[in-house]
């Protein structure tokens, strides 16, 4: 089965800059909507509103501003192969506008089993009362507010990779509940063991944006890369 063995490796992680040293840069910088240097190598991108650079020739991300260092320290497990991949594999289609919810997705079932499941139940908790704070946290990570639920965000984690948040507060009947939607293209762009690690580092990120520590969440394995 896909997701038999999930676990974000070295190995991935080797193969991913590999490829990208193989690659065109004219035709990744075109596909994934990123700028690339001549003089230095690298690849410049933005990344939850931070920019960071992606050094193919010494096999280095740098952040370029302080607000990007958690991503390369805190979320590294998570943030670099995301960034690797999608670099490689990134198609020309552009965001279509159209939400889907990731248990949708050919093999989607992923998003609903065990560990693999996205910590939105804390998120919903996080913000059950404060919409005000979970729309300032998605605006910290760059995001902007959108027409859902009580509110709702959408975060640019990679280029053409957008991820729409909603969040329904509590009330006296029902208690709070957040939903994460990509839009349809994702899949063109990037297989589902990476979506997931997007999906999940963008829970992390509104997370830690709020109140809830890390320390209290559940224990997520993460998909090995394609």
């Amino acid at each position: 089965m896909l997701l038999a063995a999930m676990a974000i490796t070295d190995a991935g992680e080797s193969k991913a800059w590999e490829r990208l040293a193989a690659s065109d840069p004219a035709t990744v910088s075109g596909q994934a909507a990123v700028g690339f240097d001549p003089a230095s190598g690298c690849y410049r991108l933005a990344s939850f509103g931070r920019h960071f650079t992606v050094h193919r020739g010494d096999r280095r991300i740098l952040n370029l501003e302080p607000g990007g260092e958690a991503f390369l320290k805190r979320d590294e497990y998570f943030f670099r192969l995301t960034v690797l991949w999608y670099l490689v594999k990134a198609g020309p289609a552009r965001p279509s506008g159209t939400l889907v919810n990731p248990a949708a997705l050919p093999g989607g079932e992923i998003f609903l089993r065990g560990t693999h499941v996205l910590p939105l139940a804390a998120l919903a908790l996080n913000y059950a009362t404060c919409p005000e704070a979970f729309l300032a946290a998605g605006a910290s990570l760059g995001g902007k507010p959108a027409p859902y639920g009580d509110a709702a965000v959408v975060l640019f984690p990679l280029p053409k990779v957008p991820v729409t948040v909603i969040l329904w507060t509590e009330d006296d009947e029902f208690p709070a509940r957040a939903d994460l939607l990509f839009d349809s293209t994702c899949t063109s762009h990037l297989p589902l063991d990476v979506l997931w690690s997007i999906a999940m580092l963008t829970v992390l990120s509104l997370l830690e944006s709020g109140t809830t520590p890390r320390g209290a969440l559940p224990r997520h394995d993460p998909p090995a890369a394609s």
